[in-house]
């Protein structure tokens, strides 16, 4: 039986629910996204002691492709987020997704530099567009107090797939040499795209932000939950937000407080992803060279993200109770240790344990920092904020692999790389106490046009 159509304050019909069986499929859907990405971006990591024997590279050379891919996800994070604050999430998401499985399949043919250049750069446009618009969706499905777990636990998945590659590696390098590593990943997000073009949902939010399709907006909530009193004839309003009667502009960004807490988190992502971008470009070169085995190097590597991936949730669950203070002093933590392993004052047996544990905070204090990107923004502009984000601060991942692959060629011992490193960890450190400080306790702050919206 219909009732009369009626007005629906869509941000006070999704705050306050509990997460339902549909919220867990679109976050499983995410998590694969991001998971297919880890796993595209980081197979250089792990593939490059093959790739240098194979193609003749040097360290410089290995960096610059490395930095080729994240320089590719800075441009695609701001074509593809564009994109998706125009035509919705959900194609754009599948069109990247897609793209990224082709190209890393097509990585496995690249047989000299200017190839592997040209591929790595495409590719990570792709996977750049991806990110941002994985957790922009989600955050606009669960309600405020879950928006930063949901988006730390996506972003696991990204430092899963990175581990992954390790084994992976492991298993198929020594078989079907570097090449089978890019043809299975390829695949499997090829299989992944395919995927999210069935199951995965457009956001309600972005629909309702762009006075577009109420009929889907209806459709969409029920799915996520049938007994939810909606029907096509209703008018849905965005309670929260102003209405977003034009296009993104860039001095969207810098709207009220987002004057200051916009480029306080592009330097504390650029140092943060400087950091972790040199790690993932060398570090199982970098151990290599400490004489570690290059099975035992790739594994240690890779189980440093696992537990990076683990911890950046539990930081930001008890960020979220005890301040982000907290996430400043698992960041603070890593200088130390970073300094010890680079000087060489770890005894032989406890170094490897030490940079298990160095990488794992490293992880989780990235993840930590990744997963306010996407809270401070209203809906219209959410996934340009993202983007935009993303591509500042990955201007550090497009320096960290250069500045690795000039210092490992200089002839410096790398095992002094760490040392170096810790200048990153402690620029980040910085920068999240300066976030604590500028924001007041979130749940206190209505998300409204030019002023910061709740998190977690």
């Amino acid at each position: 039986m219909t009732r009369p159509a009626r007005t629906i304050d869509l941000a006070t019909l999704l705050d306050g629910r509990k997460l339902t069986p549909f919220n867990y499929l679109l976050i499983c859907l995410s998590w694969l996204v991001t998971l297919f990405d880890g796993l595209d971006m980081m197979m250089m990591s792990f593939t490059a002691p093959y790739m240098q024997e194979e193609l003749l590279l040097s360290d410089v050379q290995i960096g610059n492709a490395f930095s080729a891919g994240t320089l590719g996800m800075v441009v695609g994070g701001l074509i593809f987020t564009y994109v998706g604050d125009r035509i919705g999430r959900r194609p754009t998401i599948v069109m990247c997704t897609l793209a990224f499985g082709i190209l890393t399949f097509l990585t496995g043919f690249a047989t000299n530099y200017p190839a592997l250049l040209t591929l790595r750069f495409l590719d990570g446009l792709a996977i750049g567009g991806a990110l941002p618009l994985a957790w922009a969706l989600n955050v606009e499905f669960v309600p405020p107090k879950m928006r930063a777990t949901v988006v730390a636990f996506i972003m696991m998945g990204f430092s899963i797939g990175s581990a992954t590659a390790a084994p992976l590696t492991n298993w198929l390098g020594p078989l079907y040499g570097w090449e089978g590593v890019y043809f299975a990943g390829g695949i499997g997000s090829v299989v992944c795209a395919i995927a999210i073009a069935i199951f995965l949902p457009e956001s309600p939010r972005f629909l309702v932000s762009k006075g577009i399709k109420p009929e889907l907006v209806s459709a969409t909530l029920k799915r996520l939950d049938p007994a939810m009193d909606v029907q096509p004839g209703d008018r849905f309003v965005l309670g929260d937000e102003k209405k977003q009667d034009r296009n993104f502009r860039f001095s969207d960004l810098f709207v009220g407080n987002l004057r200051l807490l916009t480029p306080i988190i592009w330097i504390g992502y650029g140092a943060s992803a400087l950091g972790i971008f040199f790690k993932s470009a060398f570090g199982p070169l970098v151990l290599e060279r400490m004489d570690v085995a290059r099975e035992t190097a790739a594994n240690v590597s890779a189980i440093g993200a696992l537990l990076g991936a683990i911890s950046g949730v539990v930081i930001m669950r008890l960020s979220a109770r005890y301040g982000l203070k907290f996430a400043a002093t698992c960041t603070l933590l890593i200088v130390p240790m970073a300094v010890a392993v680079g000087m060489e004052w770890i005894p032989r047996a406890m170094l490897l344990p030490t940079i298990v544990v160095q990488g794992m905070l490293v992880g989780g204090c990235h993840a930590a920092i990744i997963s306010q990107l996407a809270l401070y923004y209203p809906s219209a502009i959410r996934a340009s904020a993202g983007g935009w984000a993303s591509a500042i601060g990955k201007i550090g991942g497009i320096v960290g692999p250069l500045i690795g692959g000039a210092i490992l060629a200089s002839g410096i011992p790398a095992v002094r790389t760490y040392a170096i490193a810790a200048i990153c960890p402690f620029i980040l450190f910085l920068a999240i106490i300066a976030i604590s400080v500028l924001i007041r306790r979130p749940e206190r702050q209505p998300p409204v046009e030019g002023r910061v919206a709740p998190a977690a």
